[in-house]
């Protein structure tokens, strides 16, 4: 097991190691995190997990900054209008914490290339935008048996769910078909509800790693940001899932 860098480390984390002992803080650097989506829901969780002093990131989301980013995507800033998103997020990153190991890449979820990086995780964080990637992650995470927080929103409301293949529902048993209606671009968005949703993924996945607390597995949490209402189910696998199932083919 990996120890802690002496007094740089022992200080940086100080606070939390009063949450998570030295224990927890160990496994954290140890980890490994994919985030997939680097917007204002995933730039926040990985902003959250350097912090905590995740061992290493890897970061998958395409294109360029571009103004309407700039009201949720805490990661890019005015000065890097027109430029690499992704170039920009891992900047930002390191000099938040230069501790951090971080992988990036300038691409969709796509199968075979993100299998590798699927592979590579010890848990991954969904925060895609459109779910035919979504779709895609998810199948790789039940073909590689790797975890995954599933978090997304929608204007003021958030949901979010921890996919253990095997045993909890994966992505296709929630929703099933839904890609004919989903709006890929232009939803509505405010940059403090994202950041909620992050927030939340990246907690979920330091307890994940770390063992404290509970987790979202196999239990669906909805949350309003306008009035706070919130709620939590638990949710089932489907047998005749066509990723998951019996017949299932990831």
């Amino acid at each position: 097991m990996e120890q802690l860098a002496g007094d740089l480390e022992l200080e940086r984390y100080a606070r939390q190691l009063k949450l998570l002992g030295e224990e927890g803080q160990r496994a954290l650097k140890e980890a490994t995190v994919m985030v997939a989506g680097i917007g204002g829901l995933g730039g926040t969780a990985a902003l959250y997990l350097a912090a905590a002093g995740v061992g290493k990131l890897i970061l998958v989301h395409e294109g360029i900054v571009v103004p309407p980013d700039l009201n949720r995507q805490i990661l890019m800033d005015t000065d890097h209008l027109g430029m690499e998103r992704m170039s920009t997020a891992i900047a930002r990153l390191k000099r938040l914490n230069p501790l951090v190991e971080i992988e990036g890449y300038n691409a969709r979820i796509e199968s075979p290339l993100a299998r590798p990086w699927v592979q590579d995780a010890d848990i991954v964080i969904d925060a895609r935008y459109d779910f035919p990637e979504r779709y895609a992650l998810n199948r790789l995470c039940v073909d590689t048996g790797t975890p995954m927080v599933e978090a997304a929103m929608y204007g003021f409301e958030i949901s979010l769910t921890t996919v253990i293949p095997g045993v909890t529902p994966c992505l296709e048993c929630l929703y099933p078909d839904v890609t004919p209606q989903w709006e890929p671009l232009g939803f509505p968005v405010l940059g403090a509800t994202s950041g909620i949703a992050g927030c939340l993924a990246a907690l979920e996945a330091v307890k994940w790693i770390t063992g404290v607390g509970t987790t979202y597995a196999g239990v669906m949490h909805r949350f309003s940001s306008l009035d706070f209402a919130c709620y939590s189910v638990h949710i089932s696998r489907n047998p005749n899932c066509a990723c998951c199932g019996e017949g299932g083919t990831p």
